[in-house]
């Protein structure tokens, strides 16, 4: 698989993931109601499915490099959706754990 696709399935997923925790959020905190809730949770679970295209069969793998993508797509659509300023620690930490998903994921490996 190339490390485009495999990048854009890090970003879809995040979009469900990060998009279902914040609908969850929503509808919750926010008292939006049971429909918030609702799609959320159905966007969670697309999250998981999403997660299954990737090529590498190591499921723990898989899921520690894609908490680099989450961490880093947790602070840019609080940016967007909330109105989140990041500081710059915020965006240090990022980058270190978008670095950390690359190396986990794409380092080359003996197989």
């Amino acid at each position: 698989m190339s490390v485009a696709r495999s990048a854009a399935l890090f970003l879809v997923a995040a979009l469900f993931e990060i998009g279902g925790a914040w609908l969850v959020w929503q509808g919750l905190r926010e008292h939006r109601g049971w429909i918030w809730i609702g799609a959320g949770v159905v966007a969670l679970g697309l999250y998981g499915v999403v997660a299954t295209f990737q090529s590498d069969a190591d499921f723990g793998r898989i899921l520690a490099a894609y908490g680099g993508v989450f961490v880093a797509g947790s602070i840019a659509w609080g940016m967007v959706a909330d109105g989140y300023r990041p500081d710059r620690y915020d965006i240090t930490g990022a980058l270190i754990c978008l670095a950390g998903m690359a190396v986990i994921m794409y380092a080359p490996r003996a197989r």
